[in-house]
């Protein structure tokens, strides 16, 4: 068994029985080239590399077979393998990414010019259909060049995906290697939630007893995360708020953070996605602010807390399907659904997403959703797999 065996499919299937061709050009982002390949195989894609000369400088052709199991095109030969793989037939590859991608090479394929083997795979792509997705990397004074941005700009008009580099002084950096990764999971995924706005509010609120001090509740934001990258891959247009959380948050997903539940309240207004999931640990009870710090010799400290607005009741005044979440710890099954059902209703919420803190652990958790139209069902696997879960629900819901 080759190596790159035991990795398959370990995050996830969602590229399961897809055919990537990954092709790799001489800018020195190259080394990412080896990590980017296994990553998608990490998520069930088969990955052939092609290289031109210019790369084989930075890296090996042994490095990507090594990486992918699969034999490297390092040039076109009597296989004909830009056709074999990218040309009008019924078993071809399912994409061409170019990841790292040069200024050359860019505007070779936007020439037409199939002088390297990544080239010609191009040429061909272009010409049958198959998807092709750029990850430029680069100086930023090439990258700036009006030619190559006229370029860019003409090949995106044919249809191709850029994944834009990040900007970093003066250079013009590969994307990271997650986001080539969900990126291409988007473009080859369901796609069903394709013109959906969905808003996912998450982490822990806030709020401050004194300058040092605050009140929140046990929460990562984990789950948040997971949701919002579940309906980026599937094609919405996704926007996250988060609170305190202790995961690292997707750069390429837009995001907005809050603090206090007044905080929140305030941003409610600017609320106008199709569909808002609020995952959040909110608190349900806030104190008057005491300014500095309150000395820590005292023997006894007295709080005074009052309830906090309820940030579902004002979400639901929007025109959205508004799906609630609801933890409770150490309760049966049927007290869990009796709790969620009545806050369900409560609120007039869509449908709401119940767990036992019990039954969480880091990266694993079992949910039951409802709807109000009375669907329900029990999960339980991945946080990512569950984030998948709940998606079904909401769209067979909003079917």
């Amino acid at each position: 068994m080759h190596p790159s065996e035991s990795i398959w499919g370990t995050k996830s299937k969602s590229l399961a029985g897809k055919k990537i061709i990954l092709g790799i050009t001489g800018s020195i982002a190259a080394v990412e080239s080896l990590e980017l390949a296994r990553e998608l195989i990490r998520h069930g894609a088969q990955v052939r590399a092609v290289m031109t000369p210019e790369s084989l400088k930075i890296i090996t052709s042994h490095t990507m077979e090594f990486a992918t199991g699969q034999p490297v095109i390092t040039d076109i030969g009597g296989q004909v393998e830009h056709v074999s793989l990218l040309g009008d037939f019924p078993d071809r590859a399912d994409m061409l990414l170019i990841a790292p991608c040069t200024a050359n090479t860019i505007s070779k394929i936007a020439a037409g010019i199939d002088d390297t083997p990544v080239t010609t795979m191009a040429t061909t792509a272009i010409g049958s259909g198959v998807p092709i997705m750029i990850a430029p990397a680069m100086h930023i004074s090439m990258y700036q060049h009006p030619i190559i941005q006229k370029n860019i700009k003409a090949l995106a008009e044919l249809g191709i995906e850029f994944i834009e580099p990040y900007i970093d002084g003066k250079k013009a950096k590969l994307a990271s290697v997650e986001e080539i990764t969900e990126r291409v999971i988007r473009r080859l995924g369901p796609r069903d939630f394709l013109g959906k706005r969905i808003l996912i509010i998450g982490g822990s609120s806030a709020e401050p007893i004194d300058d040092m001090r605050i009140i929140t509740n046990r929460g990562t934001g984990e789950t948040a995360v997971q949701l919002a990258l579940a309906a980026f891959e599937r094609s919405a247009d996704v926007e996250l708020w988060m609170g305190r959380s202790s995961v690292p948050m997707p750069e390429f997903i837009r995001t907005k953070r809050f603090e206090t539940v007044g905080d929140l309240l305030e941003m409610v207004r600017e609320i106008d996605q199709d569909i808002v999931l609020v995952p959040a640990a909110l608190s349900d009870y806030t104190i008057e602010k005491t300014e500095g710090k309150i000395p820590s010799d005292k023997e006894e400290l007295v709080l005074h807390l009052r309830r906090a607005p309820k940030v579902l009741e004002s979400i639901r005044k929007k025109k959205c399907v508004l799906f609630g979440f609801k933890a409770e710890s150490g309760v049966t099954a049927d007290e869990l659904a009796a709790k969620a059902r009545s806050r369900m209703i409560e609120f007039g919420l869509d449908g709401i997403v119940a767990n036992d803190l019990g039954e969480v652990s880091s990266g694993m958790t079992k949910v039951t959703i409802m709807t109000k139209k009375g669907k329900t069902c029990t999960v339980a696997g991945s946080k990512k797999e569950v984030a998948h879960r709940i998606l079904d629900e909401i769209l067979r819901y909003i079917a």
